[in-house]
Formats: structure tokens, C-alpha cells, sequence
């Protein structure tokens, strides 16, 4: 699978640009600030419906203009896609793919998947619980459809149950009624994916396993250890027992949107006791894991993104990955880069043959290739 195609109007520094990709390693050179890191956006919306920094789509549209849209044409197989995003102020986002126009945002995810490696991915180590569910949610919704959708419906239930017990801290009524349904909804989703996220991250465990073990040449033992409240046998007696402190905090306090995955060195939390080169080798064999569980899966490459990794990384870590890409493992591989010298000479070392694409202030020109 890869990009063929990418088009821009109006999406964050873009006025408007067009570019042609290789199938193979395309690197976007240029100052930081320039706007690399959109197009490397721009691609991660026609393949997740969303953006990897923003969180609303109003913040990705030019300054100055009420509208933007993102096209890519892609080919998977034999089979070419267009997929077209596009988002107007007050009208909302509309996803179409070969003009059709999906009802449910969730039916495209996994159809085009890729793996992003970005500076902020240091957040899923050292920030709180949420960063590291996102993570492992978004990699299990790009190969399971059905857990997207029980992951989509728990969250509507359970805002519908917060905003319920807030209600209740206001008037001094309870509803137990709506709460039993909400209960019922939330009691069963939790189970399904909480089975879903254990299975799993046995499954990943044994890819992250593997690179993380040839980064660090076994000098240290590592972990993922899934943490759940639905793991407990008497799961649902505790959550109907913790109504009262639901109540009196206006929130619901067990659930899968409590889970953690735990990242440990020698038995102890990577966060506090891992050092910057233990975390960086960890984030790393976290994202080949990634890669690997998804290809296992689709039985075809995703697309990788490497933002700015040639500063954020040291040689050895980047090694690992560029030799990956020497031995054809990946398919079609996007990096970004401020120095272009040092990039052509790292891909030259290693005869990686790659096209380059100068940006500055949200124009994109081709130049050529490193040989």
C-alpha cells in the first residue's frame, strides 16, 4: 500500500499544494517551522479521519480562510483509492472515498493504516494512563473493527453516566432507573474490551519483545503489564459497589477508561527508573511492535512516518530502523528533516535510495533524488 498522490487547500500552513510520492522513502526537508510535519498530518488524516496533534478540526484550517480539505490517491494491491477530507466552519467534516461519503467515520479506519514515530511519542511513557490507552486503542482499531465500535459506544455511555451523576450532585435526586441502564451498557462493554485489550497485548508483547531486545542487546529485562478493573473476578460487584463514591464525586470511578499499561525496566515503572536512552529504545520497540502487529494482520505494509527522528534519536536507534528499510521490510516511508545533507548522507551510507522534497513556508518543491 502506499500514497500516490497527496493534495492540500487551505490545511494549517498550505494555501494550496500538490505533490507526487515514490512508493518507497520520500524525505521533506527543511527549517523547523516550515511545515513538514503537516503534509506527515495531512496523510495521517486520510488514513486515521483525524489529526495526530489536533484535536479539533477547526484548529488545522489555514488562518484566515473557514475551510480546508486534504485528497490522497492511493493504491492498495491493484486497487487505487481516493480518498478525499474535507472540513468547512460550521458545517462539520465530510470523509469520502471514491466520491462515496462514509455514514460512520469509524467504517474507514484500518483501511489505509500507517505507523507515525514523532517527537511528542515521548508522552506515552512519561504523561498519565490516557496516553498509553490511545496508543494501544489506536493500534487494536486499525485491525479490529468491532472493538472500534464497542470503544466508540462505551464512551457515549459513559459521558451520558457522568453527565447524569453531575446532575444528580445538582438537584439531590437520583435516577437509579437510568443509572441501571447505563450500568448494564458500561458492565458489558468493559468486559469485551478489556478481553480484547488482555489478548492483545500478549499478542504485541512478543513484537516488542523482539526489537526491543535486539536495540538493547538483553543488558535489561522490560514489561507491559495490562492493568484493568475488569481483570478482578468479582468485576461487576465492585463497580455496583462503588455507586456511592460515583455519587459523591459526580463521576464514574471503574471502567476500562480506567485501564493503564504499564511499562517496566527490572520490575519498576520505565518512567521513574528508565533513562533517557532506556525510554528512547522502549518508544522505539514500541513503534516497530506497532508496524509489525499491523502488517501480520493486513498482510501488506503500512505506511511509516518518521518525524524529525534523526535529532530525537541517537545512531544506534536509528540504525535499527534505516536497516529495516534497507532490507525492503517497510513499504513506503516518509521523513522529515532540517538538515538535508546530513539526511542524504545517512541514506547514502547506507544506499538507501530516497526522492527529496523541499519545503519552506507552506510551498513544496521537488527536488530530485540522492542518487
Amino acid at each position: 500500500m502506499h500514497i500516490e498522490k497527496l493534495s492540500l487547500f487551505g490545511f494549517k500552513n498550505y494555501e494550496e499544494a500538490t505533490l507526487s510520492f515514490s512508493e518507497e522513502v520520500n524525505c521533506l526537508v527543511g527549517e523547523n517551522g516550515s511545515g513538514k510535519t503537516n503534509l506527515l498530518d495531512a496523510i495521517h488524516y486520510l488514513s486515521m479521519t483525524r489529526s495526530a496533534f489536533n484535536p479539533l478540526d477547526s484548529q488545522n484550517v489555514k488562518f484566515g480562510q473557514d475551510f480546508f480539505s486534504v485528497k490522497g490517491d492511493f493504491k492498495v494491491a491493484e486497487k487505487k483509492l481516493q480518498v478525499l477530507c474535507s472540513y468547512k466552519e460550521g458545517t462539520g467534516k465530510s470523509f469520502k472515498v471514491n466520491k462515496q461519503e462514509y455514514k460512520k467515520l469509524s467504517e474507514h479506519v484500518g483501511r489505509l493504516p500507517l505507523v507515525l514515530v514523532a517527537p511528542n511519542d515521548v508522552d506515552i511513557i512519561r504523561d498519565g494512563s490516557e496516553a498509553r490507552r490511545k496508543f494501544f486503542d489506536a493500534i487494536i482499531s486499525q485491525t479490529n473493527e468491532e472493538y472500534l465500535n464497542d470503544l466508540i459506544v462505551y464512551s457515549k455511555y459513559l459521558r451520558q453516566r457522568n453527565g447524569a451523576l453531575k446532575k444528580f450532585g445538582f438537584t439531590g435526586r437520583t435516577d437509579y432507573e437510568l443509572l441501571k441502564i447505563y450500568d448494564e451498557q458500561i458492565i458489558a462493554l468493559s468486559k469485551r474490551i478489556g478481553a480484547k485489550r488482555q489478548e492483545f497485548n500478549s499478542d504485541f508483547l512478543k513484537a516488542f519483545m523482539h526489537h526491543y531486545n535486539e536495540l538493547s542487546e538483553r543488558k535489561e529485562i522490560v514489561d507491559i503489564i495490562y492493568q484493568s478493573d475488569v481483570l478482578s473476578d468479582d468485576f461487576e460487584i465492585q463497580y455496583r459497589e462503588a455507586l456511592k463514591k460515583d455519587l459523591a464525586l459526580e463521576r464514574t470511578t471503574m471502567g476500562v477508561h480506567k485501564d493503564d499499561f504499564k511499562f517496566t525496566i527490572e520490575g519498576k515503572a520505565l518512567k521513574k527508573y528508565g533513562s533517557q536512552g532506556q525510554q528512547k529504545t522502549f518508544l522505539v520497540a514500541l513503534k516497530m511492535g506497532h508496524f509489525d502487529i499491523i502488517k501480520s494482520i493486513k498482510e501488506f505494509n503500512p505506511i511509516l512516518l518518521l518525524d524529525d527522528i534523526f535529532d530525537k534519536l541517537d545512531t544506534r536507534r536509528i540504525q535499527h530502523l534505516m536497516e529495516r528499510v534497507v532490507n525492503h521490510d517497510f513499504g513506503q516511508v516518509f521523513i522529515t528533516e532540517a538538515r538535508e545533507e546530513r539526511t542524504k548522507a545517512i541514506l547514502n551510507e547506507l544506499n538507501i535510495k530516497a526522492e527529496f522534497y523541499k519545503v519552506e513556508r507552506g510551498t513544496v518543491n521537488y527536488e530530485g533524488s540522492n542518487r
